[in-house]
């Protein structure tokens, strides 16, 4: 029992043994890793060991020391690199901007010349457009537009007659003013003619009369003459053209209407009644200057005496109403002289007093003449 009681303590003494080895070495060793110049933590208070502290903290305040010479020493020098860098940067970027400034300047100046140039030009052109204007403007003043008188007859038996107006009256409102459409037709309560005519936007007279025709080519020669009798009553001043609804027409013939004097003739294309084959009638001209008739009919025959196509005829007005200048009675003193039969006289009789149209080239189409079927 004596000897496992020793054997017992021996251990135990071993064991604090250790451990305080442990300790020891554990503390030396986290001593060993403590910071230079600091007191250590099992320092005491023998003078010894502050003399051994001052002199490990003087080594670190010469090295601080020399350290800030020689930053001193290499301060001045960086700062001069810098500073050169940093001028040198600066002039770079100044030379830049100011190429920069001079290019979007000279861009400038170029716009700027351009834009005056662009707007010189426009002022030049404005002035020029502003000088013939005035110029037209005068010329129109001095020589001012002839009227026309499109004089056109109308029955209640043609089932097309509402279009054939509009399609009419659309052609008509493309001619420069002033133009006078007169339109004739058979009294009748039913008649839609008017309202048609209002909305045209054209200058008309719309004339009726009473008489009953059972030939429609006598019909339509007294709506003619009603109209004549019109123009010659208001004694209205102009170039009379009859315009037939199924005439199609080229635009530049109502300007060559306005150069007539007297009397004035064209050529005309007619549709023929199989249309198969166009048949032209009207005047054969030399320039301006009338020659003969086409004599050839529908059937491929001859007349010596050419039927005249009055919608191949056009006439100052004023030989209606002025006889003392064209030498024919007034329509007031004979009353039986039919205005038609006379302006068909006088075509024939004397061809000197026509005007082909156009003049350069009479022989050129500008007038169609193309019937609907009913």
């Amino acid at each position: 029992m004596v000897s496992i009681e020793r054997s017992k303590k021996k251990v135990q003494l071993w064991k604090k043994a250790i451990v305080h080895f442990l300790l020891c070495f554990v503390m030396g060793f986290f001593t060993g890793f403590a910071p230079t110049g600091k007191g250590s933590l099992f320092s005491t208070r023998n003078s010894a060991i502050p003399k051994i502290t001052q002199s490990n903290q003087t080594q670190p305040n010469m090295l601080y020391h020399s350290r800030l010479e020689s930053e001193t020493f290499n301060k001045p020098l960086l700062d001069e690199t810098t500073t050169t860098i940093a001028t040198t940067t600066i002039a770079s970027e100044w030379s830049n901007l100011n190429d920069t400034r001079h290019s979007e300047k000279v861009l400038e100046e170029e716009e700027e010349e351009e834009e005056g140039e662009e707007r010189h030009e426009q002022e030049q052109n404005q002035d020029q457009d502003q000088d013939q204007e005035r110029e037209e403007a005068n010329g129109e003043f001095l020589n001012p537009r002839r009227l026309l008188i499109i004089v056109t007859p109308t029955s209640a038996k043609d089932q097309n007659r509402g279009m054939l107006l509009r399609r009419l009256s659309n052609t008509l409102r493309l001619i420069p003013q002033p133009i006078l459409w007169v339109v004739v037709e058979q009294q009748n309560e039913d008649s839609n003619v008017s309202e048609i005519l209002r909305k045209t936007g054209i200058m008309y007279r719309h004339l009726v009369f009473k008489e009953n025709f059972t030939n429609i080519h006598e019909e339509v020669d007294h709506q003619r003459n009603v109209a004549l009798n019109h123009i010659e009553h208001h004694k209205l001043s102009g170039i009379v053209h009859f315009a037939s609804l199924s005439n199609v027409y080229d635009l530049s013939f109502f300007d060559q209407l306005r150069a007539i004097e007297g009397f004035g003739t064209w050529p005309m294309a007619l549709l023929s009644a199989n249309k198969k084959e166009v048949i032209i009638e009207g005047p054969v001209c030399d320039s301006s200057e009338v020659m003969g008739w086409h004599l050839k009919k529908a059937n491929n025959s001859t007349d010596e005496r050419p039927p005249i196509r009055v919608s191949s005829v056009a006439f100052n007005s004023s030989i209606l109403w002025d006889p003392e200048r064209w030498g024919r009675t007034s329509s007031i003193q004979d009353t039986s002289q039919d205005s038609l039969k006379f302006v068909r006289k006088e075509v024939l009789e004397d061809e000197t007093k026509l005007m082909g149209i156009p003049p350069n080239d009479c022989s050129k189409i500008l007038l169609w003449n193309l019937p609907l079927s009913t």
